[in-house]
């Protein structure tokens, strides 16, 4: 399995791979799971520069799909009941995300909270489009900011 595995890793950091490999690993990092995909992001642009707004727009695409699915999973999660439905910190979260409505989906960068927000979002059945385009915007936004710092802080 390791061999398998190192073999896969191999052939994923090869050149004419780069932008496939980072729209995986940004539309991975974009689910639940707790993956970052801002080091795909800066070690491609590290080797190919001349890559900077496919790749920013590519790491958008996948990470803003991912949350998409997040949306959809939060969705359908809404026929499961919620052993948390009654809590304080429960109640408070909805109420502040109903009174945002979709822009809430604007926060889908931030670590942590940002992917469930999305799953949330589509548990209380949040419009799909008007949450995609916030998701899109913030994510955009996330990896240009980010991406310029970390090139800039480390030029060489």
């Amino acid at each position: 399995m390791q061999t398998w595995l190192d073999s896969m890793l191999a052939l994923l950091a090869l050149p004419q791979y780069g932008l496939s490999t980072l729209f995986v690993a940004a539309f991975v990092s974009a689910t639940l799971l707790p993956i970052g995909s801002e080091p795909a992001l800066f070690g491609l642009l590290k080797l190919n520069p001349e890559l900077f707004w496919r790749a920013v727009f590519v790491a958008t695409a996948g990470n803003t799909l991912g949350g998409m699915l997040d949306w959809w999973l939060g969705y359908e999660a809404h026929h499961v009941v919620d052993k948390y439905s009654k809590s304080r910190h429960h109640m408070k979260a909805l109420a502040f995300l109903e009174r945002l409505g979709p822009k809430a989906c604007l926060l889908a960068w931030l670590p942590i909270v940002g992917d469930p927000l999305c799953a949330v979002a589509g548990w209380l059945r949040m419009p799909f489009w008007p949450c995609t385009a916030y998701m899109l915007v913030g994510k955009f936004l996330r990896y240009l900011a980010m991406t310029s710092a970390l090139l800039w802080m480390f030029p060489h």
